[in-house]
């Protein structure tokens, strides 16, 4: 039995191909939902793009010259935050277990 209680059981040819089945139809629509968010995503930049061309196209070729790195933020320096968590894991701490 592989429900507790039913007398359903993955053994049972149908039972396996339907579950198949549908797997390969929710990776299909999850595929789809994947497509639709890149195409929206690309459309949205295209359109961006064409806006900032009308208004400023100085601005817009500016920004095609540098790539857009997400997470890297160029203002933190690496001596200022390996001194800054050195002196975090510098100083010893007592913790209580509670009341």
């Amino acid at each position: 039995m592989a429900f507790a209680g039913t007398n359903i059981s993955l053994f049972q040819p149908d039972i396996t191909q339907k579950l198949t089945e549908r797997k390969d139809d929710l990776k299909q629509k999850i595929t789809a939902c994947g497509k639709r968010i890149r195409r929206f995503t690309e459309r949205s930049r295209r359109f961006n793009q064409n806006r900032l061309f009308q208004s400023d196209q100085k601005g817009l070729y500016k920004s095609l010259e540098r790539p857009e790195v997400y997470g890297a933020d160029p203002r933190l320096d690496q001596a200022v935050t390996i001194a800054f968590w050195r002196g975090l894991w510098s100083e010893p701490v007592n913790h209580s277990e509670g009341p």
